[in-house]
């Protein structure tokens, strides 16, 4: 899948004076459908899974599963995963590290797919006892 940030921030729209003599512009905020084009509006959301819990740390295998039973049936369009390091200060101040996956969805702006997000991370909370998701969201226009 190709992405493409929309940067525009108005749309210039000339119209000329009378006889000719003067030329004006008027700038218009874009609608989402001029901001992308052809291309169609979505929602790019980030979400970063830490790997460490209480009692060891979350395998390969059971994220494998966690994707497959809780991610995919939710958003069957695609995902791209990779790995990552991360830190995070603890309410005591002591900054931890740990492995964690990151998980980039690009889908659309709904109530359902913001329900789904909402489910994944409550899952993931549950499953593998898990304090927090840290996830976060973005406008992107989108053509595959």
């Amino acid at each position: 899948m190709r992405l493409v940030l929309a940067g525009v921030l108005g749309v210039v729209v000339g119209a000329a004076g009378v006889a000719g003599s003067t030329l004006a512009y008027r700038a218009e905020a874009p609608s989402q459908a001029a901001e992308c084009g052809t291309a169609a509006a979505k929602i790019r959301t980030t979400m970063y899974f830490g790997l460490s819990r209480p009692k060891g740390t979350v395998s390969e295998l059971e994220w494998q599963m966690f994707l497959r039973d809780e991610v995919t049936p939710r958003f069957p369009d695609g995902l791209t995963v990779w790995e990552a390091e991360g830190q995070w200060r603890r309410p005591d101040g002591v900054v931890d590290h740990e492995r964690s996956k990151v998980l980039l969805l690009v889908h659309p702006d709904t109530g359902v797919a913001r329900e789904a997000l909402e489910s994944v991370i409550a899952r993931y909370r549950q499953r593998f006892d898990q304090e927090s998701v840290l996830w976060e969201t973005a406008r992107v226009c989108a053509t595959s």
